[in-house]
């Protein structure tokens, strides 16, 4: 199945169902961003960036808005 076939069949949906479709994909990307995350981390392309952040926190240049 194509893009366009694709976007062409989500256009067809009822209200309803489009809504359903919307939510479906929602959490669907937020499924593969979870675990393209996962992988980067078990690589070890966080490490710089935890790095970082472990060192502004122990600097002070962390702050709580409340």
């Amino acid at each position: 199945m194509t893009i366009k076939e694709i976007a062409s069949a989500v256009a067809q949906l009822p209200p309803t169902e489009l809504a359903e479709f919307a939510k479906w994909f929602e959490e669907f990307q937020a499924q593969v961003w979870d675990k393209q995350l996962e992988q980067d981390d078990k690589a070890g392309r966080l490490d710089a960036l935890l790095t970082q952040a472990e060192k502004d926190f122990e600097q002070g240049h962390c702050f709580h808005k409340g």
